[in-house]
Order: C-alpha cells, then sequence, then structure tokens
C-alpha cells in the first residue's frame, strides 16, 4: 500500500521501487483530505509496467456510478487486466463532513456496484433504486476486459453483500487468520444468493512492521494496535499485523495465505516504507524459490 500519509510527489519513485522489488499489486488509497485514488491509480499505472494498482476505496456517496463507470473504463482501456476497483461505504464522519451522509448505506452501496459492473460490461443500464437513478447509461467505449469491482466492507450485513453482488472483497486492516473463516462464511453465504456468481478475490489490508529488534517493534505498532483496537472492538493482542522479524513476517503472510486470503497488501509502518517491503517480499519470497 501507498499509504496516505506519504506526499503524493514520492509515488512514482514509491511505485517503481517496489514493482522492482517484486510486488504483484500496489493499493491506493482514498481518504478524506489525503490524495484522490483514480488520480494516484492512473499515475501508478503510467508508471510502471506490470503491476496491478488496486483502488482502495472509492467511496460510494461520494462517487455517481456513472462517474466511476467512466473512470475504471478509461484506466482499463489504457491499462487491460491492470486494475483492481474497490468501492465502499465510506467512512461515516467523513460522509457527513462533506455532506454526503446517505439513509440506506447498504442499498447505496449494492445498486452502485450493480450499475458499475454492468456499465463496465458495455450494457446500457437504467436503475430507479432506492439509492441511485441512473437512465439509458452505456460506455461509447467500454473495457474489452472488466476490471473486477471489490467491496471494501467490515460488518457481516456487509460481507454477504459483497459476495453477493461483487468479484470480490476487501478486508480491512487488524483482521487475521482467525477472523477469516466467519468472514468467508458471510461471504458464501451472499454468493449463494447471486444469479451468476464467479470467482470471488479475497484481499486483506494489514499492518506490516519489521524490525529485528521486538522493542521496537511493539514502540512503532503501539498506536495502530491502540486504533484498530478500538475501531474492531476487540482486545489490542487480537489485532492481526504482519510484524516482527523477517521469518516472523513470512510466517504471518503465509498464515493468511493459508486462511483463503489471494491478496496480501502491506501496509508500512515507520520509516523506509519500501525497503520494509523489499525485506518482506524476500522473506516471503526467496530467490528460486518458485512461489
Amino acid at each position: 500500500m501507498f499509504d496516505r500519509s506519504l506526499p503524493p510527489e514520492s509515488l512514482v519513485a514509491f511505485a517503481r521501487e517496489v514493482e522492482a522489488a517484486g510486488a504483484d499489486d500496489l493499493w491506493v488509497v482514498e481518504d478524506l483530505r489525503w490524495a484522490g485514488s483514480i488520480a494516484s491509480a492512473a499515475t501508478v499505472l503510467a508508471a510502471t509496467e506490470r503491476l496491478r494498482v488496486g483502488i482502495g476505496i472509492a467511496p460510494a456517496p461520494l462517487r455517481n456510478p456513472a462517474l466511476l463507470a467512466m473512470e475504471f473504463g478509461t484506466l482499463a482501456r489504457l491499462y487491460p487486466g491492470r486494475l483492481a476497483a474497490g468501492i465502499g461505504h465510506g467512512a461515516p464522519q467523513w460522509m457527513a463532513q462533506v455532506g454526503a451522509s446517505v439513509p440506506h448505506k447498504l442499498a447505496l452501496l449494492e445498486e452502485t456496484i450493480g450499475a458499475v459492473r454492468a456499465i463496465l460490461r458495455g450494457e446500457e443500464v437504467s436503475v430507479d433504486g432506492r439509492a441511485i437513478h441512473l437512465e439509458e447509461i452505456q460506455l461509447v467505449h467500454p473495457p474489452r476486459q472488466p476490471p473486477p469491482v471489490i467491496a471494501g466492507v467490515i460488518g457481516p450485513r456487509s460481507l454477504e453483500l459483497a459476495g453477493r453482488v461483487a468479484d470480490g472483497t476487501l478486508v480491512v486492516e487488524g483482521r487475521g487468520p482467525n477472523d477469516l473463516p466467519g468472514i468467508r462464511a458471510l461471504i458464501e453465504k451472499g454468493r449463494a444468493g447471486a444469479a451468476n456468481p464467479g470467482p470471488h478475490e479475497l484481499v486483506i489490508f494489514t499492518h506490516l512492521c519489521i524490525r529485528a529488534d521486538q522493542a521496537e517493534v511493539r514502540a512503532a505498532l503501539a498506536p495502530v494496535l491502540a486504533e484498530y483496537s478500538q475501531m474492531l472492538g476487540v482486545p489490542e493482542q487480537e489485532v492481526f499485523t504482519v510484524s516482527g522479524d523477517a521469518a516472523q513476517v513470512a510466517q504471518r503472510v503465509r498464515e493468511l495465505w493459508d486462511a483463503g486470503v489471494d491478496s496480501v497488501v502491506l501496509r508500512p509502518v515507520g520509516d523506509e516504507p519500501t525497503r520494509q517491503f523489499a525485506e518482506a517480499a524476500a522473506a516471503v519470497r526467496p530467490a528460486g524459490s518458485g512461489d
């Protein structure tokens, strides 16, 4: 992940460094007052050769579905197969700050994801729903390879919704292998109700802190653990991170893969984020491993 705390002018160098270090994906974020995700994604795609770029996430209350489909479709035409398009509810306090609070959050997300996916497939879309209204919207230049639309969600009903309407689910930082069976069960419940369920990618964000000194790791992660303990409503010791020395980091990543995660997105904590990623990547995928 290109963390929101990093200045936008460092994005190109960051992207090229993590691509050289072996990253498959680079995810950019859209948090209020930081940077815009569409501009960030376009910049990374233009500056790199093979990275898939994930948008994590575009808030549905702020983004009209027709406009989202236009933006995603343009990037998918220019860079086929290299975009993962994340859409979510948006943080309630941020949506309130910009006058974008909505009464029907679940309906808005479901209708938005459904409309965006259909428009990206080249369909003419009309929706008169509980939350959105579209009339005869069709892209003139639909992408030949529509990008996966991934729902960034947390709550049980939203996870079920993701399984029903999205191409994948993005799991928030702090969740770990012990949480994933319950998360996957909710997603599968939603998929059981989908008309034509296809492949469903499971993506997880997780904080990375790689240091040999365990005291330094604990000090660096202290504010993260406090924040996510409060957000998730769990004790700090239950907030999952990918942290420790190189061997511990590799083991933690593999635990997520073994629990069924398809894409592990590392969010470095502290200084030298690209160095931390490079060390983690080397530990997880040692030379000649073929992993």
